[in-house]
């Protein structure tokens, strides 16, 4: 099972455009807010499963704050950060997720990409494909490959 996890595209689809073209039509998609009025656009684009949560620019959006996914018998938390203090580490949204039971926490926010372990929990943000904010500046995202033995194996990629 392949899955795309993005998140602060901020209502920008080009670089959408150009990842999926690159990684073809996965079978799930995973956006982690600051969506900024592109739901439809997305919904509209994909022929998979689509989850996404608002992010702390998406004002007058109906997106859950947060949400709950089944990937590989796995239970992940999806947030896009801002609310657990994410800029200033992940301790507190890997507590949270530990919480909740959930094994994985996927979040947004920060524009930066990152796959860490804390405190036993999967953490990843898949940074921004259009306003990326680590040194090299590059857009990126994540895809996922659930193995059926309920292993995620997650990979930052750049455009």
């Amino acid at each position: 099972m392949k899955i795309l996890v993005i998140s602060d595209t901020h209502g920008r689809h080009g670089n959408f455009d150009k990842m999926l073209e690159r990684e073809g039509q996965p079978d799930m998609l995973i956006h982690l807010g600051d969506v900024e009025e592109g739901e439809d656009y997305i919904r509209a684009v994909m022929e998979c499963p689509v989850y996404m949560v608002a992010g702390n620019n998406d004002f007058w959006s109906d997106l859950p704050r947060e949400a709950e996914v089944r990937i590989a018998g796995q239970k992940v938390m999806l947030t896009h950060g801002h609310a657990y203090y994410v800029s200033m580490g992940t301790e507190r949204l890997a507590l949270a997720a530990s919480a909740g039971g959930a094994q994985a926490v996927f979040y947004g926010h920060t524009h930066r990409p990152i796959v860490e372990w804390n405190s036993g929990i999967l953490v990843a943000n898949p940074g921004s494909l259009s306003y990326p904010r680590q040194s090299d500046r590059r857009p990126s995202y994540i895809v996922i490959e659930a193995e059926k033995d309920g292993m995620l194996r997650p990979e930052i990629r750049y455009l």
